[in-house]
């Protein structure tokens, strides 16, 4: 399986914790597309914690089904960050918290892109 290593910028290699997904190339694009797929179709809002990201959605249960189905791939090959999904005011709401390396791995991955405000 493909693997890739991000640290933060300044931090030595060695010292860096490993942030790496394993999903290998193919499968991370088809990944990448059903994500921006249901941020341009169900996305509400984006928030960027020093720890990780919040990211809102319509709660509809095919959004949810999706939305979860992604985190459960996501939990498995990105083991490096905590992610979890949940009900807030009428919304659902994906919250994923790391290390500070972490978060801006979170913050690149997740970029304006996955979310369309206006929806």
């Amino acid at each position: 399986m493909e693997s890739v290593r991000i640290t933060g910028q300044g931090t030595p290699p060695d010292l860096a914790p490993d942030i790496a997904c394993d999903l290998g190339e193919e499968k991370a694009a088809t990944q990448a597309e059903r994500w921006l797929r249901l941020g341009r179709q169900a996305g509400l809002g984006r928030a960027k914690t020093d720890d990780g990201l919040a990211i809102r959605f319509r709660d509809e249960p095919a959004v949810e089904r999706e939305l979860r189905d992604l985190v459960s791939v996501e939990s498995k090959c990105c083991a490096w960050a905590g992610w979890e999904v949940h009900h807030a005011g009428g919304e659902l709401v994906m919250r994923v918290t790391s290390t500070r390396e972490g978060a801006a791995a979170l913050h690149a991955m997740f970029g304006e892109a996955h979310v369309n405000p206006s929806s």
